[in-house]
Formats: C-alpha cells, sequence, structure tokens
C-alpha cells in the first residue's frame, strides 16, 4: 500500500493515513483523499479532487478536477450512518462531477459499475446503481435510487425522477425529463419523456443483427400500438418471442416498473 510520501501522489494533495491507494495510483495537487478510502491500480486522480469514505474505487479509473466523490448524500433523514460508494474499473468521471453516497433506508451503498463515462457536471445522488458501459451526457442528473442498466446513454441535461429504472441499452434525448421506467433498447425524449421507437443505431453499433432488430421492433409495437395493459404486454411478449434471448432483458424491465413506464 502507499503512503503520501509515495512518489505518485504530488506533495500538495492531502492523502488520510488511513485511504489505502495500490502502489501505482496517482494524486494530483490539491486533491484530499479522505479515511475509509480504497483506490485500486491504475487509477489517475486529477488536482482539486475530493473523495470521501467509505468508498472503494477500482483500477485504471480516471477522476477530473473539480469532483466531488464519496459525500454523504443530500437527503435530510440521513444521520452519519456509515453508508458507502463503490466504483469499479475503467470508469472516467469528467469534471465538476457529484457522486454521494447511499442511505441506511435502501442498500446503503451507491454502486457504479465498469467502463462507464460521467461527463461534465453530472450528478449521481445517493443509492443509485449503474451498470456497465453507461453514458451520463453533460449535466445529467440522477435523484436518488435511481438504476441505470448496461449501455444506456442519457443525453445532457437529462433529468430523473427518484426511483426511476433506465433499461439496457435504451437512450434518452438532451433535456429529457424522465418520470416513469425506461423500458430496455427504448428511445425517448421531451418533458415529459415519451417513447420514440428502439434504440436501432445503438443496438446496430453493438452488434444486434438484422432479423434481431425486425423482432425488437415488433415488441416495441406490442407495447406502444396494441392498447395493451403492461402485463398484458410482457405476457404477449413471453409468448410471442419466446425463442429470443434478447426480449428477456425488455420483459424484465417491464416487470420491475413499479413507477410505470413512460407512454
Amino acid at each position: 500500500m502507499a503512503t503520501r510520501e509515495w512518489t505518485g501522489v504530488h506533495p500538495q494533495a492531502i492523502v488520510d493515513a488511513s485511504a489505502k491507494l495500490a502502489d501505482n495510483v496517482t494524486v494530483g495537487p490539491w486533491s484530499y483523499i479522505g479515511p475509509g478510502v480504497e483506490i485500486g491500480e491504475g487509477t489517475e486522480i486529477m488536482s482539486h479532487v475530493v473523495i470521501k469514505g467509505p468508498t472503494v474505487i477500482g483500477r485504471n479509473n480516471r477522476i477530473f478536477q473539480f469532483s466531488s466523490v464519496g459525500e454523504e448524500c443530500q437527503d435530510k433523514k440521513y444521520a452519519g450512518e456509515p453508508t458507502r460508494l463503490v466504483i469499479g474499473d475503467n470508469n472516467i468521471i469528467r469534471e465538476n462531477c457529484t457522486v454521494h453516497r447511499g442511505t441506511v433506508q435502501d442498500q446503503g451503498e451507491t454502486r457504479i459499475g465498469n467502463g462507464n463515462l460521467l461527463m461534465a457536471y453530472v450528478h449521481v445522488a445517493h443509492d443509485c446503481v449503474l451498470g456497465d458501459n453507461v453514458i451520463l451526457a453533460n449535466c445529467t442528473t440522477l435523484a436518488g435510487h435511481v438504476t441505470v442498466d448496461d449501455y444506456a446513454i442519457l443525453g445532457g441535461g437529462t433529468m430523473v425522477h427518484q426511483f426511476c429504472h433506465i433499461g439496457a441499452h435504451s437512450m434518452a434525448a438532451g433535456g429529457s425529463i424522465v418520470l416513469k421506467d425506461i423500458p430496455a433498447y427504448v428511445m425517448a425524449s421531451g418533458q415529459s419523456a415519451e417513447p420514440h421507437g428502439m434504440n436501432v443505431e445503438g443496438l446496430k453499433r453493438r452488434g444486434f443483427g438484422k432479423e434481431i432488430l425486425v423482432s425488437l421492433r415488433r415488441a416495441y409495437k406490442v407495447i406502444y400500438r396494441q392498447g395493451l395493459t403492461t402485463e398484458q404486454a410482457i405476457n404477449t411478449l413471453a409468448t410471442d418471442f419466446a425463442d429470443l434471448p434478447e426480449i428477456t432483458p425488455l420483459i424484465e424491465s417491464l416487470r420491475r416498473a413499479d413507477r410505470g413506464i413512460i407512454r
């Protein structure tokens, strides 16, 4: 484990004696690494970053200047409980991002997976869960208890209401206000957000074949063009697309939509 005398930590950085830094972590000038922080190999902390614990950060992350990571949440119910933030590997957190720890009213943990990009001024509130390869564009704001599944993209200035679930491979246009769940694969936009077909171009880039895309377009029509309730749509999808593995994320995103889905 590194100490504050290790050459990767700038002399003008402050690293608490209890923080655990892998041997090749770099910390820029005027950054603060507080007690209860663990940082994995190859992670780079730029200047003027504040990281508070309990926070665990994995390998090969890059956290840019003026970001605040692992601060206590903005929930009035929070009473100093030892909640934490867990960040995986290969994430990029750009300038002025804020990522808060969880609350005991949920799992006590905010979680960010692997390979995500949080652009400048993004806010990730308490108890949020981000999967892998998510993109949150500039000024995107996630309220508490939001879940964003793998490969979802939220355009700049998107605002997501608490407890919403953003499905895998979905996309919200910049400036959207998301008040209900976005099902997997669906494109959304508006204030409040409405569905606008499947995220076909994104799926093509990720290797989804033509036949699968045709089937997913048909599935979209089952949900949004046949006047079915969500439960009826789930039953129809499970029957009509039983041989399509890619339908599973879509069905699961409908099943967990306690707040309802965008319409």
